[in-house]
């Protein structure tokens, strides 16, 4: 056997590329997780056909494993909806969510709405408050879209609508996913759903987060300072997408002069979530919970 000499032009472009794609979302880790995963798998190949053969080999697996993950937090998250369903004498579940986390960004699935599926699957009345989820609008234009496909009942509603919907006992529970979650219980999603956190448990209502194990950050302690939070163009606040007779137009909403802080994400502490739904079953939102459904970690 004839050993090959290793490509460093090959190697550095790969080493450049993957710390561009690890950097395209700073906030989120399930994307740099994946790459340093790809990255481990064809750094010992030195062959640039295997190594395609490889990351493809391998992606596929990532792709099989997060599908299956997204299908048991379903699964796992099943029971929630159908004891309130219980508790409520069949009457229909109303459920909350915030921005996409649906198969559109799961592959399959998805994991908030993965128990809701499961839920509407199994025969269970539920309905869902979709949160519009500005600037980008992907509660309105994802989440609206997915469940409408699957024939699940929901409203879409502007992001402030769901304190009064929770004052008014027209929520039941709290389902949203996550970008980024420190071991220690706080969660990284889309800007709003500390607010939403916030109203629901000032009125009593259960908030959960759906999650898979590649979404955890092991190295993180506190949440709220250390997790960054990507400040993005000002522009996707400056105008609002549409459907104008069946073509999309752009336009501007505010005065084109105003400053804009487009900041994308926010932190909910770990005190304000009643639970997280993982492949693995439902913990509490504390070190010492998660690290007991996820041993290895400790």
């Amino acid at each position: 056997m004839v050993n090959t000499p290793p490509d460093v032009a090959a190697d550095d472009h790969l080493r450049k590329q993957c710390r561009r794609i690890r950097g395209a979302r700073p906030t989120a880790v399930n994307l740099a997780w994946a790459v340093d995963r790809m990255d481990a798998a064809v750094q010992p190949v030195k062959a640039t056909a295997e190594r395609i053969a490889i990351a493809r080999q391998e992606a596929t697996a990532i792709e099989k494993e997060e599908i299956d993950n997204c299908r048991r937090i379903g699964e796992n998250g099943l029971p929630l909806i159908a004891e309130i369903s219980r508790r409520n004498s069949g009457r229909t579940v109303n459920i909350l969510t915030h921005c996409n986390a649906g198969w559109l960004a799961c592959v399959k699935h998805g994991t908030a709405t993965a128990p809701i599926y499961a839920a509407h699957d199994s025969g269970l009345e539920v309905h869902v408050w979709v949160d519009e989820t500005r600037p980008l609008n992907q509660g309105a234009r994802l989440t609206a879209w997915e469940l409408g496909r699957h024939g699940v009942p929901h409203t879409v509603i502007v992001d402030n609508t769901g304190g009064h919907l929770m004052q008014h006992g027209l929520v039941d529970i709290v389902i949203v996913g996550t970008d980024r979650t420190t071991f220690t219980g706080d969660v990284a999603n889309k800007i709003g759903t500390y607010l939403k956190a916030l109203a629901a448990k000032d009125n009593g209502v259960p908030f959960y987060v759906a999650l898979p194990s590649s979404t955890f950050d092991w190295t993180l302690r506190d949440g709220v300072r250390e997790i960054p939070i990507e400040n993005r163009n000002p522009d996707e606040i400056r105008t609002v997408q549409g459907w104008d007779n069946h073509a999309p137009r752009t336009v501007l909403v505010p005065p084109a002069d105003s400053p804009v802080a487009n900041y994308a994400f926010d932190v909910t502490p770990a005190r304000l979530v009643t639970g997280f739904i993982t492949e693995r079953g439902i913990c509490g939102a504390s070190e010492k919970q998660v690290r007991k459904l996820f041993p290895e970690k400790a």
